[in-house]
């Protein structure tokens, strides 16, 4: 039998004396030293860390005061009013007040007299004073040397002016396209273009200043115009 004992089998019997102490001890040395080195590396990482200087702005931002909310209004206690279930008309619109309709003309004769001649535009009459035959767009009424003119109706005097065939000459707009004219009138009449004047109005009185009908009995010559167009005047004026 072999008494030589192998290294193995000598090293197995040491770890299982006291060489298993030795063992645990160098073990627990080993994890004690790896321990320290391993806090000392972390704690040398932070202190470089902490020796940075601080880099960037830093901004104060003031937190703003919350307006103050208003307070509600306190409604008196008590019970609701129930919604009432009538429907409330909206309220009438009330139209424009239609404006006022002019007044109807009140016509008047021009002078107090006869009517020599009268209103001829379809046929032609003998002039005495020009010795040709023409047409009479107007009615020629006798009346008395300075014998006062009246404006035949409410109107505007629109133009004062001497006629080289009807002398001097008045006319008067009354509205709507309808124009009065006074002819043969003395030279000087009492109205101006532009002048308002009412019905029966003085504007002149009666002259000898138309040429074309000199020869005739002093007189008032008279016309009317529609829309330019002559009309008869005897269809505006009351019965004489």
């Amino acid at each position: 039998m072999n008494n030589k004992r192998t290294w193995i089998e000598k090293l197995s019997d040491f770890i299982s004396g006291k060489g298993f102490y030795l063992v645990v001890l160098i073990c627990v040395a080993a994890i004690a030293l790896s321990g320290y080195y391993l806090v000392q590396g972390m704690r040398g990482s932070l202190d470089s860390a902490l020796d940075q200087p601080v880099t960037g702005s830093a901004a104060i931002r003031e937190t703003p005061s919350a307006s103050p909310t208003p307070r509600p209004s306190a409604k008196p206690a008590g019970p609701s009013a129930a919604p009432s279930s009538q429907v409330t008309p909206p309220p009438a619109i009330s139209a424009p007040p239609a404006s006022a309709a002019p007044a109807p003309l009140v016509f008047t004769w021009p002078v107090k007299g006869t009517v020599d001649a009268g209103f001829v535009v379809e046929t032609l009459v003998y002039n005495e004073t020009m010795g040709d035959w023409r047409t009479h767009s107007g009615l020629d009424i006798t009346a008395d040397l300075g014998a006062k003119v009246l404006a035949a109706a409410n109107g505007t005097v629109s133009a004062v002016y001497q006629d080289d065939l009807m002398g001097t000459v008045v006319e008067i707009d009354h509205g709507d396209g309808l124009v009065s004219l006074y002819a043969n009138l003395a030279e000087a009449p009492t109205v101006s273009a532009g002048d308002a004047v009412t019905t029966g109005a003085v504007i002149g009185s009666v002259g000898q200043t138309a040429a074309a009908e000199s020869g005739q009995p002093t007189h008032l010559h008279f016309a009317m115009y529609q829309d330019d167009a002559p009309v008869d005047p005897a269809g505006y004026l009351p019965e004489n």
